[in-house]
């Protein structure tokens, strides 16, 4: 039974992701070796779950690993410069060939309609034409790439009407020319400019492993001048292309693996995520909280306050104290929650204050956050020439005295506070000097 309710409590709270998702676009970024994993029929399932959802969904998918093993076989030498593969006449034909298969396997594997799989009903269409225009890389560095190309144009009208109608569109990392000739091209370059002219909401591209690992620790999202810093130090394809898609004008870029089930689901419709996001607006904020604010506080307190860590507030209270509240917030959602009181006797201002009802959600704790929000409401006292904060805590003590708070005794509170203090629930008193 557990089990299952904890299911349907997670479905409930994927309410929200899914409405913000409706009709959006999503680019799907594969490379070859997601397409030979075992994992590619699982994550064939979770696009087909989300386009019937709503979303709007276009795939483009790598071939590196199925190119080489073909020329290989061909006895043809893979040859590249900086990354970027050096295409003759010879290889781009059995290039054309590798990709070819591609693109109808992978039509192949949306087709699977059958009874007893996800995809049972499915309605979901897939695609694919000639809908990018490449020009020649040209020489780069004295080296003729030759039939390696980049992306010219995309015929953005016709892939908007495809996605309108509810297809899934399918890219391969091939394009022609105005003269007509065919070219290879780079899928991370192909991915990134698709989700700049579809105006994605999101640009998704899988590898190998989830989340970056910068100095030994994992990483769950930056900032885009965070991930130019991590760029310079951490060697990724796939990072170098979310920085590019993001200075191009998308919002954000997640960096997922093809090797875990149901990565897909949970980075889009969980809060905690299974990859890293790069992203360049304000993903993350911490404001003054308004009256709308109310229920999603109380759905961070109240789980505090049957543990007895928190003081019980109605909703009422709550309400007139709103003004007092900052918020942390993540992608609209609060996530953390403290109130700044200042401290008053007899109606003159002490020069002291309060913070109480600290709560942060479980999935964010551990993240810096609430070291976050005791930094902005130390700015907020020191703008009103408060100079000592204190605190009354019955099992945080540890925490507060490493964000600097010192033990106190019950002589140290301004005397109206002191005269407030509840020898029953016996809280241990820190204060900070600011």
């Amino acid at each position: 039974m557990s089990d299952n309710n904890g299911s349907l409590n997670w479905f409930r709270h994927a309410a929200p992701y899914i409405n913000d998702l409706r009709g959006r676009t999503l680019v799907i970024g594969l490379p070859g070796d997601a397409l030979a994993h075992a994992n590619f029929r699982n994550l064939v399932h979770d696009l087909a779950l989300l386009a019937s959802l709503g979303v709007r969904l276009a795939v483009v998918h790598g071939a590196r690993a199925q190119i080489n093993r073909a020329l290989s076989e061909q006895g043809i030498k893979s040859r590249f410069l900086d990354g970027n593969r050096i295409t003759d006449r010879d290889s781009l034909e059995v290039i054309k060939a590798a990709v070819g298969r591609l693109r109808f396997n992978i039509e192949a594997a949306f087709s699977q309609g059958l009874p007893d799989s996800p995809m049972a009903r499915s309605a979901l269409k897939v695609i694919s034409g000639n809908f990018v225009t490449a020009r020649p890389s040209g020489v780069l560095e004295g080296v003729d790439l030759r039939w390696t190309g980049t992306v010219r144009r995309m015929e953005v009208n016709t892939l908007e009407q495809a996605l309108h109608q509810g297809a899934l569109v399918l890219l391969s990392p091939l394009g022609t020319s105005l003269t007509g000739e065919l070219f290879n091209l780079n899928y991370l370059d192909l991915a990134a400019e698709a989700a700049r002219v579809l105006r994605a909401e999101k640009l998704v591209l899988f590898r190998a492993p989830a989340q970056l690992v910068v100095d030994g620790e994992v990483v769950h999202e930056l900032s885009l001048v965070q991930a130019e810093q991590v760029a310079a130090r951490v060697h990724s394809d796939t990072l170098q292309c979310a920085i590019r898609a993001c200075n191009a004008g998308t919002a954000r870029i997640h960096l997922l693996s093809y090797c875990q089930n149901g990565a897909l689901i949970q980075e889009l419709f969980r809060r905690e995520g299974a990859g890293t996001m790069i992203y360049r607006d304000s993903y993350e904020v911490v404001r003054r909280a308004r009256i709308t604010d109310v229920g999603g506080i109380l759905g961070l307190i109240r789980p505090l306050e049957k543990q007895g860590v928190l003081v019980r507030r109605s909703r009422e209270k709550l309400e007139a104290e709103i003004a007092h509240f900052t918020l942390v917030e993540v992608d609209g959602t609060p996530v953390a929650c403290a109130a700044l009181y200042p401290i008053k006797d007899n109606s003159n201002f002490t020069g002291a204050a309060e913070i109480a009802c600290v709560a942060i959600h479980p999935a964010f704790r551990g993240g810096g956050r609430g070291a976050k929000l005791m930094r902005h409401l130390e700015r907020q006292a020191r703008a009103v020439n408060i100079r000592e904060l204190y605190v009354l805590t019955t099992q945080t003590e540890h925490w507060f005295i490493e964000q600097g708070f010192v033990q106190a005794d019950v002589g140290a509170l301004p005397a109206s506070r002191k005269s407030l203090y509840n020898l029953q629930r016996n809280s241990r008193i820190l204060c900070k000097r600011l």
